[in-house]
């Protein structure tokens, strides 16, 4: 690929790693803000269920400071990802965030299907068979083995409901 063009393009080291880095300091200030909530004093008991989680928020807080300070003062500001590679990436993690978000309401299985046969086509292009054979296919097998054989309840949806299972 021409190293010139918009696809070579991308975020740098230095802009990801910042980006990280304030990601995980939000992170810190809501653990922060839900240990005050929970209260960070002592109470007659011993410590509140806010004290140890408040020093581990401020922990993360201040080590996200210290790690943006280095960040900002490193002289790696090299090309982190191309923006075309990030998109392949993102091609993956989407879907896969959809479908974890999707089992609490549709169940385990029927995310599973409509996952497994979304990959299958979109991304493997195999013919309409295959997928449908393999998507429905791979939650019935799941089904027998971890709910039948093993007795190991996994998550169902309106759909599994209705059919009992």
């Amino acid at each position: 690929m021409n190293t010139n063009s918009p696809e070579a393009a991308g975020p740098t080291h230095k802009t990801v790693e910042a980006g990280i880095t304030l990601l995980i300091a939000l992170f810190g200030v809501v653990v922060i803000i839900g240990s005050l909530k929970a209260g960070i004093n002592w109470g007659a008991e011993g410590p509140r269920a806010g004290f140890f989680p408040f020093y581990v928020g401020l922990f993360i807080v201040v080590s996200s400071a210290i790690n943006l300070r280095d960040v900002l003062r490193g002289e790696n500001d090299g090309l982190f990802a191309e923006w075309g590679q990030l998109r392949q990436v993102m091609s993956v993690v989407i879907p896969t965030t959809i479908y974890v978000g999707a089992i609490p309401f549709t169940g385990l299985y029927v995310a599973s299907m409509i996952f497994i046969g979304w990959f299958m086509r979109w991304l493997g292009k195999y013919n309409w068979l295959t997928v449908t054979a393999v998507a429905i296919g791979m939650p019935v097998v799941t089904y027998f083995i971890f709910e039948r054989w093993f007795l190991v309840p996994l998550p169902k949806g309106p759909l599994e409901e209705w059919l009992g299972l």
